[in-house]
């Protein structure tokens, strides 16, 4: 039976996958049937952890933020930047839930809680062992707690019909296995409606796949889009997150106001009524961490999206801790929304 692409089942808590799992996935051959069914039973992939926010409505202009936290190791410092930033909505990309390479610790929960917000939380993966090359060897010994790595959306104020949609068809790191880093699971994209004094908004955090081309990645907007003309029903909407277009360098940015040659999913946004250019910057959004990787030339993979709205004051914000150490190899993005008078 084919994995379904839409996911509307909330709870409070995700269950935590089975051993046996875990066990079989080490011993089970590389193929798409395999990752199917061990996937199947992971009961995670079906559902989303939603805790509310403490209630309200939003004003009727907010400010929304797309981040890429890389794991979101970096509790303290996150809370920070996010801090300055003051953003009502936040589309958060690889957050870690019982990881042990960030300190097998619920890092979504964690920081919804220290920045008195709501989430909704989908997995996007389950990691079959630490990390990447670079994790498995700083966390050689140590045990995942849980193993999930997703992404999520975190509002100041009611985050209502929490969605999930599946953006490709699965095993991708499963298949890949010779290069490491095996796991179970689908890139995906989480989202929820927003209540503002003038109405409400559908908000999206993405999170496209990094190992294809962008052709692939078009596909992979084309079936998001395909959802949200019905989740949407004529609402306004922002889409945020790691769109991983890695065609986009900075050293010259006379792609920004049309970069369909290299990234066709711009056209595809743009056939659907969104704008990128008042809600982003040309600027890179990648950057080195202390380890000297990735080496540049850096790239411009995240961005903000809207339809519906007025976008304004866009900005890219350094993911640096006090020091200037990079607590993340990606920037976040950041613009004001509001309602057209």
């Amino acid at each position: 039976m084919p994995h379904r692409q839409l996911i509307r089942h909330a709870v409070a808590k995700l269950a935590v996958p089975s051993p046996s799992v875990l066990s079989e996935a080490g011993i089970v051959d590389n193929t798409v049937a395999e990752h199917h069914r061990l996937a199947a039973r992971v009961s995670a992939f079906g559902a989303i952890e939603q805790m509310p926010a403490p209630g309200g409505l939003a004003p009727s202009g907010f400010r929304a933020a797309a981040w890429n936290a890389e794991r979101l190791k970096f509790h303290d410092a996150s809370v920070a930047m996010l801090n300055g930033v003051d953003a009502d909505v936040l589309f958060l990309t690889e957050a870690d839930l019982g990881m042990a390479r960030s300190g097998n610790r619920h890092t979504t929960a964690d920081l919804a809680a220290s920045l008195g917000m709501g989430y909704a939380y989908g997995v996007e993966f389950l990691e079959l062992g630490l990390g990447d090359t670079r994790e498995e060897a700083e966390c050689a010994g140590q045990t995942n707690a849980v193993g999930f790595h997703g992404n999520a959306l975190l509002s100041r104020t009611t985050l209502a019909d929490p969605f999930l949609v599946r953006l490709d068809d699965g095993a991708v790191w499963f298949l890949d296995a010779e290069k490491g880093q095996r796991r179970l699971g689908w890139r995906m994209a989480i989202g929820g409606r927003v209540e503002t004094s003038d109405g409400p908004v559908v908000v999206i955090s993405v999170h496209l796949e990094s190992k294809t081309d962008p052709a692939d990645r078009a596909a992979q907007v084309k079936r998001l889009l395909g959802h949200v003309e019905t989740l949407a029903a004529g609402l306004p909407v922002v889409i945020g997150g790691d769109f991983n277009t890695k065609p986009l360098f900075c050293d010259d940015t006379a792609w920004f106001d049309d970069p369909s040659d290299l990234e066709p999913l711009f056209q595809l946004m743009r056939e659907a009524g969104f704008d990128w250019r008042a809600a982003n910057r040309p600027e890179i959004t990648t950057r080195t961490r202390p380890d000297g990787e990735p080496k540049p030339p850096h790239k411009r993979l995240d961005w903000l999206f809207v339809r519906g709205l007025v976008a304004s004051n866009p900005a890219t914000v350094a993911a640096v801790d006090a020091g200037g150490r990079a607590i993340s190899d990606h920037d976040l993005v950041v613009a004001d929304f509001a309602f057209g008078g």
